[in-house]
């Protein structure tokens, strides 16, 4: 047992978790400094994480086949890019965001229907929760057999993953306008189209975009996951299957962590472009005061 490299990491993650306490308590008068002090907690957080992550593998001497550190999986990141650019390209740049365009546009123009027709709504919103409970392994091997085992296949999982929750968000979101403001608009001889562009889809903005962050996370899990049942010989999840089968945890990991930066992204990019969509949101307020 390596005890300094414990004793070490032990260290380390009391410094910084004191750093942050304080760093957390902090009332900067500049927004500048507030800024940086915000990004500056979560990213000590996570240094904090890998350096224990680190010194509790080299200290208790873990097989790298169960826990490699981070240092052997940063060491397999710079080794691999090659082949992690090209799984990243497969899954990500073709599956991920083509499925989820997909996926979400389609549920956002089936929510305007459903909410033009009674009839839609009672028919196909519980149509839609009994498909959305489905699980991404029973439906990954269909979608396979009927696509192809190429990124069309996983697609099609994507779509199915993010058509419904972008389907009952939007359609909750477009009855999120009260009766008082859809009565104003009638007194203003507004239309059915102007109504809901200039009134139902802004209140709606914020349950369509908690339907596109869930979506950003559940793209890229189900095309993942899909790739496990059928694919060519490249992508996220065909190579994780594939090396785990040859014991190298440390590629694996390389994924994982391509996956989790790429998802994250992902998830800040939809993030951000709430913030400037509703700025007028009571959260967004409060989060800029």
């Amino acid at each position: 047992m390596n005890y300094p490299a414990i004793a070490g990491a032990l260290l380390f993650w009391l410094l910084a978790w004191a750093f942050n306490e304080w760093l957390v308590r902090q009332r900067f008068q500049s927004r500048t400094a507030a800024s940086a002090a915000r990004f500056a907690v979560p990213l000590l957080f996570g240094i904090t994480i890998l350096v224990l992550w680190e010194g509790i593998v080299r200290g208790f001497g873990i097989p790298s086949v169960l826990l490699p550190a981070p240092s052997m999986i940063w060491q397999r990141l710079l080794n691999s890019v090659p082949t992690l650019a090209a799984d990243f390209r497969q899954t990500f740049l073709k599956s991920v965001l083509t499925g989820y365009a997909l996926g979400c546009g389609l549920g956002f123009l089936v929510a305007i229907l459903i909410d033009r027709s009674p009839f839609l709504q009672k028919g196909l919103l519980p149509l839609g929760n009994f498909v959305s409970a489905l699980p991404v392994i029973g439906v990954a091997p269909i979608m396979v057999m009927w696509f192809g085992f190429d990124w069309q296949s996983k697609v099609a999982v994507v779509v199915i993953m993010t058509f419904f929750p972008m389907l009952v968000n939007t359609v909750s979101g477009l009855a999120a306008a009260s009766h008082m403001e859809r009565d104003l608009m009638r007194t203003y001889a507004a239309s059915w189209w102007q109504t809901l562009v200039k009134l139902r889809l802004p209140a709606a903005w914020p349950f369509i975009f908690n339907a596109l962050k869930i979506n950003s996370t559940l793209a890229l899990i189900g095309a993942i996951v899909a790739e496990f049942f059928g694919t060519p010989i490249v992508g996220m999840g065909f190579r994780i299957s594939t090396e785990v089968g040859r014991m190298n945890v440390d590629m694996v990991w390389a994924e994982i962590a391509v996956a989790a930066v790429a998802g994250s992204v992902f998830y800040g990019v939809v993030a951000l472009i709430e913030r400037a969509v509703t700025f007028w949101h009571p959260s967004i307020r409060s989060g800029r005061a």
